[in-house]
């Protein structure tokens, strides 16, 4: 239904010869829209010839049989028009999107405890820092960013569009002459796109053992059960404080994030090309790659919290790709402030450089809530090894079953 909402609100030329929007649909319209929208937007996602280089289709990242995600454990991947050009993030999944809010300085969460009073801060948007509001918006980015898939402009796409072997499909969906008007054209796709992302089928399937549990349909072992506790404990893993593990007081699966935007001062990761330069920094809600919150200080340092949902499919973790397995980023959280040893690099005379990818000046953006808790350097862990992996167990369920091995079909 969310794929239908966005076809009625959507506002460029519909099918026909028109440019004009034929009126409101019948619901059997509109299913048959959505559908033949969803198989041509399916079509735009693997076609490399949308990219300057030919050879990078939005799939190439986000590959679908690792929930949407990137397939290699390297913390950016390459792009540009002869694919050489590194990007400056690690690649996201799609998968659990479709509820993601628009961006907001101001969540009230009705469902916090029934306080809407309660000012949850920067909130929602997609990408790393919450820079585009619709699964449209967030489209456009990778087809005209210069290290992803290159296009020039709106034009360029276009040009691409119309040779493709879908034109026909593109013309029937938003009308004879879209490709008379590059910037008409472009939108489509980019709508096209968004409208793909809200496949129920391929991006919120909700099939995990633990949705499974949850109703009633699965087991989970002691192990899983005790990661579960640990998960959702305050004192101690307190992961549920920002990755929500109940369902909703609609009875929505949980989506394992609440979509805000946190600091936490992971390693900076050297092997990401523009890392080379000591004064380059990315501080996510307040840039580089966002801009309208450039030189706001109290947003430095803070990136949007991602779905746990599908994991342990991922080979690199947090926004720089600086850990390889979720052991490393589960332990992180626990020993951050009590072994910064463990983490962090250490200067020629032996002291460690804490938070050495946050400027200093941000240290008091750094989020303090458990197991962080104002912990000092040779305090004890808020978690240990054993319960580390209980937390890693059970983060284990959350894979959907079409990506478990040996189920997840051919493209």
């Amino acid at each position: 239904m969310l794929g239908i909402a966005a076809i009625f609100s959507a506002s460029i030329g519909r099918a026909g010869t028109g440019s004009v929007h034929p009126g409101p649909l019948s619901r059997a319209d509109a299913f048959a829209r959505a559908a033949a929208l969803t198989a041509l937007s399916r079509k735009m996602f693997f076609d490399p010839s949308l990219s300057a280089s030919g050879k990078q289709a939005c799939s190439s990242c986000h590959d679908p049989h690792h929930a949407f995600g990137p397939v290699s454990a390297a913390p950016v991947e390459m792009g540009g028009p002869r694919l050489d050009q590194p990007g400056l993030r690690a690649v996201p999944s799609l998968r659990y999107l479709q509820a993601v809010p628009a961006f907001t300085e101001h969540f009230h969460d009705s469902e916090d405890e029934g306080d809407e009073s309660v000012d949850n801060g920067p909130t929602g948007g997609l990408t790393w820092d919450g820079r585009a509001d619709r699964g449209k918006d967030q489209a456009k980015i990778p087809l005209l960013s210069p290290f992803e898939m290159a296009n020039k402009d709106a034009a360029a796409v276009t040009a691409a569009l119309r040779k493709a072997a879908y034109a026909g499909a593109f013309k029937a969906a938003f009308g004879d002459q879209v490709f008379d008007r590059p910037d008409d054209a472009f939108d489509a796709a980019a709508e096209a796109l968004g409208t793909f992302e809200q496949s129920a089928a391929d991006f919120y399937p909700y099939s995990s053992r633990y949705d499974a549990f949850l109703a009633g349909k699965a087991r989970l072992t002691a192990q899983e059960l005790r990661g579960r506790a640990l998960f959702e404990d305050e004192s101690k893993g307190n992961c549920a404080s920002c990755h929500l593990s109940e369902p909703a007081n609609d009875g929505e699966p949980p989506q394992f994030t609440d979509y805000g935007l946190i600091a936490v001062a992971v390693p900076r990761n050297p092997a990401i090309p523009a890392n080379a330069d000591p004064a380059y920094f990315d501080l996510g809600l307040c840039g580089p790659l966002r801009t309208d919150f450039h030189g706001r200080a109290e947003y430095c340092g803070l990136f949007r919290t991602p779905t746990l949902r599908n994991v342990a499919l991922r080979k690199s973790f947090f926004h720089n790709g600086t850990f390889h397995t979720l052991r490393d980023a589960v332990a992180f959280y626990a020993s951050r402030d009590s072994d910064p040893g463990r983490w962090y690099p250490k200067n020629a005379d032996g002291t460690v450089r804490e938070y050495d990818d946050l400027p200093r000046a941000y240290w008091p953006n750094l989020n303090q809530d458990p197991p962080f808790n104002g912990k000092k350097p040779g305090d004890k862990p808020a978690l240990t090894d054993a319960e580390i992996d209980d937390i890693v167990a059970f983060l284990q369920t959350l894979t959907d079953a079409d990506q478990q091995a040996g189920t997840v079909p051919a493209n």
